[in-house]
């Protein structure tokens, strides 16, 4: 890209008739959309998971992760400035380094917003039964978990799962005013928490502090080390990246994508830390690892039951703003996904009443229920980490290309000390990367196998970077013109 282009980026097929979202998000639904998703099944579900592999450490796990996360939100937030368009890390790929690079970062968010939606709704799920038992309501354990617990199905899960994609097929705007609330009452929830958590406080808790050691591990048929926990709290924090996708729907993206993305993660880190010494500092960390509703148990233990069922309420009400946000965000990568040509265009058409894209939000829905219904939270949860460990070292490294390239570009938001802070972004997310269990690294191979040759038997030839390459040759435009952003 020249040097000379001064505009901000504009991706094929933004500007198309029919296919363009439309703009009705301030900054204010942009904070809500960080915090919303940021905030949720990482400290209301994930804590317990997190103490299990690394015991009090945990505390330092949230650090480790929300550092790397923040490097990664200074990139993106300068790239959100500089291609104001839906699509997040895949726009911002396709756009600089090519279509191919586009697709795998595309299919990989896929899988990071599909599972996240999926873990969240789970989440839920076990905030639902152990409210529902505290009120002296049982249901069928077979209606209550997958195959691999020995159930039918996770019926909950799935039922949240589809609820929240009919709210975001009735508008976008709606259901960003709808998060503030849930967000508000989720905020106000955790505050209570530390409160009540946080005087109970007690040293020997904290001792040993590292038992499973820094390095993740395998030790008794798990995985385990502080870097071990911080590659599934990551979970907890990648929220911010859904702020991005809302770019096409932001009314001033130069200031209110800064705001919502810069803001939220600042917000999110020092409320994860309180929570999490509050947590750990409080009740000892192996009653935390087989929860499945950490915060609510620690009530429980510090003789809080009231506390306890409000906090599950509380989880209950807010825990789907996650849905909805990271449901959103899926549902705006399959929708520039279409409209670029790699999925079937009829996919990118949107509803002219609500200006949101009814199809591809329904389908959202129906894969994210299914997941739900029969798969592990803790399996889900790692798989979708693996898809945004590979998005955030793309915008790193689309971040530090386009400075590199273009220079003289200009930039809304101008990420502190470029290079160190992508290369740091880079390293961070590869080594959280690789302390992710064998078993979901292969897993993550398996399914960009079956992405590329979905890619390459169908998406590539009917690209719109294809069509539109042919019609310049067709025209006899010279080679070395520059039709594409990204040429």
């Amino acid at each position: 890209m020249s040097s000379m282009i001064w505009g901000p980026i504009k991706p094929i097929g933004a500007g198309e008739h029919g296919r363009r979202l439309r703009p009705t998000l301030s900054w204010p639904h942009l904070i809500a959309l960080g915090v919303g998703a940021i905030v949720g099944t990482g400290i209301y579900t994930l804590t317990g998971v997190g103490a299990d592999r690394a015991g009090p450490a945990v505390i330092l796990a949230f650090a480790i992760a929300g550092a790397v996360c923040a490097c990664a939100a200074l990139a993106y937030a300068e790239l959100a400035t500089l291609i104001p368009t839906a699509g997040s890390a895949y726009t911002y790929t396709y756009s600089v380094l090519g279509e191919t690079l586009g697709w795998i970062v595309g299919w990989s968010l896929i899988l990071e917003y599909s599972l996240a939606c999926s873990t969240v709704a789970v989440g839920w799920s076990g905030y639902l039964v152990g409210w529902m038992q505290s009120a002296g309501i049982v249901l069928p354990e077979i209606l209550l978990s997958g195959p691999h617990d020995g159930g039918i199905v996770n019926l909950p899960a799935v039922m949240v799962a589809l609820a929240i994609a009919g709210l975001l097929i009735a508008g976008t705007r709606e259901s960003a005013t709808f998060n503030i609330i849930l967000v508000i009452i989720k905020l106000m929830a955790l505050t209570a928490f530390v409160l009540i958590a946080l005087p109970a406080f007690q040293p020997e808790n904290m001792t040993p502090f590292m038992p499973y050691g820094f390095a993740s591990h395998v030790e008794g048929g798990s995985t385990r080390g502080v870097m071990a926990a911080a590659a599934i709290v990551f979970f907890a924090f990648y929220g911010f990246d859904a702020v991005a996708t809302s770019a096409e729907e932001a009314r001033n993206p130069g200031r209110d994508l800064t705001i919502g993305i810069v803001g939220s993660m600042a917000a999110c880190t020092l409320i994860y830390i309180a929570v999490a010494v509050s947590a750990v500092g409080a009740v000892d960390f192996r009653a935390l690892a087989g929860s499945s509703e950490p915060l609510a148990l620690v009530l429980r233990t510090l003789d809080h039951p009231l506390a306890a069922w409000a906090i599950a309420m509380a989880a209950l009400v807010a825990l789907p703003s996650v849905i909805l946000v990271m449901m959103y965000g899926q549902s705006r990568i399959f929708f520039v996904m279409a409209r670029d040509g790699l999925l079937p265009r009829a996919l990118s058409e949107v509803s002219p009443r609500t200006g949101s894209p009814v199809k591809i939000t329904a389908i959202t829905g129906v894969f994210v229920a299914l997941v739900a219904g029969f798969f592990r939270l803790d399996e889900i949860a790692e798989l979708a980490n693996a898809g945004t460990l590979i998005a955030f070292i793309s915008v790193a490294v689309c971040m530090m290309v386009l400075r590199k390239r273009a220079p003289d570009l200009k930039r809304v938001f101008s990420c502190p000390k470029p290079y160190f802070v992508g290369s740091l972004a880079v390293l961070g997310c590869l080594y959280l990367l690789f302390s992710l269990p064998s078993a979901t690294l292969e897993r993550f191979a398996l399914w960009n196998v079956a992405g590329l040759a979905f890619y390459f038997l169908y998406g590539r030839s009917r690209s719109q970077l294809s069509v539109t390459g042919q019609a310049a040759s067709e025209e006899g435009v010279p080679d070395d013109e520059e039709v594409l952003p990204h040429q």
